[in-house]
């Protein structure tokens, strides 16, 4: 059955090699059919260049044309066709597709050109050619001419095409204005002009260059400045605003495309890095604006010297590295080219899929995926043990608030039972580093979530004091963007089902940040570790969450409160209007990396605190009972809401 099996794939790898090879001999044969009648078309124009060159001399009179000069001409001309198509094989002008001639084909045939009068000059005088100097002339820019626009005539046909095409639709097209009239507002003008693949209208271009002012870029006019946006809107009654000024600061772009939004227009944008191919912007490099787009912030960089150095020939234990948080960590991990890295994690869906995700990406990567439990204080023991990492990232978490104000139980056992195994299992192998992945809940809580988060940080910093040989630390963020249970996709999805967008409160404010930005400066921020810090990360400025919704909404399209309705549903338990980052105890010091602060630890009894913990483990390994208590006792910033004192407990 096995000999069957290879002798059928054989049979199967034998007949794609040779279709494989029918096929590129059918693409050789189909490319030189076309460049050799592209020749034969060369050839052509220059004897009729020459011929008209001599034929103007004269008077356009071919009688008058002296028999000596017009066997001066037939003589010269096999010379002339030899050179010009050796000259324009040599500059790939027979390789272009000539449907997409651009810049980069014009100045190859003016290179092939410049080469030309030379030949033609050293082929004149060693042949001892005696024709009239307004013959070579008029001969030369003539063929130039005609070789030139031989070509670019398939892309006028092309744009002829395109324009038939676009009557004949019956589609709606977009009347596109263009934010920058730059070199890529330039570019995707020409790409929506000529592609009959896009359904777009350039109708005006907005610069705040005043020296644009009233000018024309292809055919369309620079109709202001950002000031003007929403007028010209009206006026040329826009229905998609592309932002196409690569090179601004994210503070330029927030400010232009918050003005923007307000014309109830799609957005698009270019990537705010200059992401080119072959010279030029594609259209298919647009992507829609997004919320991030309008925070005006600019993308958080880290010394990457810096984390390569701690995380290279290293052993890396990721936990809970099927998250969010988790996987970003895995993916930053892996491009910095550790000896091993371990994914650790309970969800065998999520560890599957950044496993493959890895292995596409970074075949290269001593890579090992295990599934299990922080909770399984031998199944966490012995993964320490048989892997021996030097740093251990714990980012394995229940993390979503008002789940556990109805699980509190769960939360202890997971996130401080969990961390409290992990660490133990840590420095009892050895390990170098501990960094505990925590939240800015955890500052004054005033939810079980946080609180246990508390809890985790005070863990983090009694082993540092109990264990010497293992840095143990923690950092703090608050929300990132996109990550599972983000308000983001919530907020997309609802929109896109046509509404309502729900909105806790209409105060309610809070720090964002992206998964790569915050892992970023978690992998910094480890370098840094001495043992015992809390790093907190700086979150720039906050953001109310009511002016996100109606942003998201603007961005689709619509109208807040009009096309979609925004509903306030009030706090969920445990849910604060504004997050901290820092408790009143603790003071705040800098890294090298502003971005980057530490809050000293708080003193605290370590015995007791064990104590607690202990109490903490029995109550929540019963069904029933009131472990906020408990809680309270051991975290006394903890303030339980009072619409939670009610709360069922499981």
């Amino acid at each position: 059955m096995s000999e069957k099996i290879d002798r059928t794939t054989e049979n199967h790898s034998t007949a794609d090699a040779t279709l494989s090879k029918r096929k590129a001999s059918h693409l050789q044969q189909s490319w030189v059919m076309h460049a050799g009648m592209l020749m034969i078309a060369d050839a052509g124009i220059l004897v009729l260049a020459y011929f008209l060159g001599l034929f103007f001399r004269f008077d356009l009179a071919f009688s008058q044309i002296p028999t000596n000069y017009f066997w001066g001409y037939l003589f010269s001309m096999p010379y002339f066709i030899v050179s010009t198509i050796t000259v324009f094989y040599l500059f790939r002008l027979y390789h272009s597709i000539w449907y997409f001639a651009s810049f980069v084909e014009l100045l190859n045939m003016i290179r092939a050109y410049l080469v030309l009068i030379v030949l033609y000059a050293f082929g004149v005088f060693f042949m001892h050619m005696h024709m009239p100097r307004s013959y070579y002339i008029i001969g030369y820019c003539l063929s130039f001419m005609l070789h030139t626009g031989m070509r670019f005539f398939y892309r006028f046909i092309r744009l002829l095409d395109g324009i038939a095409s676009e009557r004949k639709s019956s589609e709606p097209r977009e009347r596109v204005m263009i934010i920058g009239a730059g070199n890529a507002g330039g570019i995707l003008i020409k790409e929506l002009l000529t592609s009959k693949h896009l359904k777009g209208d350039p109708v005006c271009l907005i610069d705040d260059n005043l020296n644009k002012q009233g000018r024309v870029l292809d055919g369309v006019p620079v109709v202001g400045t950002r000031n003007d946006i929403l007028r010209a809107v009206q006026e040329y009654e826009v229905t998609e605003i592309i932002y196409a000024i690569p090179t601004a600061t994210a503070a330029e772009r927030a400010e232009i495309l918050n003005i923007c939004k307000e014309s109830g227009c799609k957005l698009k944008t270019v990537p705010g890095i200059y992401q080119l191919v072959n010279g030029e912007v594609s259209v298919s490099k647009l992507r829609d604006v997004d919320v991030l787009d309008l925070l005006g912030r600019e993308p958080i960089k880290i010394n990457n010297e810096e984390v390569f150095s701690m995380i290279q020939g290293k052993t890396i234990l990721v936990t809970g590295g099927g998250g969010s948080i988790g996987s970003e960590l895995c993916r930053q991990i892996a491009r910095h080219e550790p000896k091993q890295l371990v994914i650790f994690d309970i969800y065998e869906n999520n560890a599957y899929s950044i496993q493959q995700e890895l292995l596409m990406e970074h075949p290269e990567l001593n890579l090992v995926t295990l599934i299990g439990s922080c909770r399984n204080t031998h199944r966490i023991s012995s993964v320490m043990q048989q892997y021996k990492p030097d740093m251990v990232f714990h980012a394995a978490a229940h993390k979503h608030v008002p789940l556990m104000e109805v699980s509190p139980n769960e939360a202890i056992k997971n996130n401080v039972m969990g961390t409290l195994k992990t660490a133990r299992a840590a420095a009892d192998a050895g390990v170098k580093r501990f960094v505990l992945i925590s939240t800015d809940k955890a500052v004054n809580p005033t939810n079980v979530m946080g609180a246990t988060k508390r809890i985790c940080e005070m863990i983090v910093q009694m082993m540092n004091r109990k264990y010497p040989k293992t840095d143990f630390v923690a950092v703090r963020f608050g929300n990132v963007l996109g990550s599972n249970g983000s308000v983001i996709p919530l907020f997309k999805k609802q929109i896109a089902e046509g509404g309502p967008v729900t909105v806790t409160d209409k105060r309610i404010i809070r720090y964002f940040m992206t998964i790569p930005e915050a892992v970023s400066l978690v992998l910094q921020a480890s370098h840094y570790a001495k043992g015992g810090e809390i790093f907190i990360l700086d979150m720039g400025k906050p953001v109310k969450i009511d002016d996100m919704a109606r942003n998201l909404i603007r961005l689709s399209g619509l109208t807040p409160d009009v096309d979609i309705k925004i509903k306030y549903v009030g706090l969920r338990p445990g849910e604060k209007l504004y997050e901290e980052l820092l408790m009143n105890e603790e003071g705040m010091t800098d890294t090298p990396n502003k971005l980057i602060h530490i809050g000293h630890p708080i003193q605290m009894d370590d015995k007791q605190f064990l104590k607690d913990l202990d109490e903490l483990d029995r109550e929540s390994r019963k069904d029933v009972g009131n472990i906020r208590d408990v809680i309270k006792r051991v975290v006394p910033t903890y303030h339980q809401p009072e619409t939670d004192k009610e709360q069922k407990t499981v």
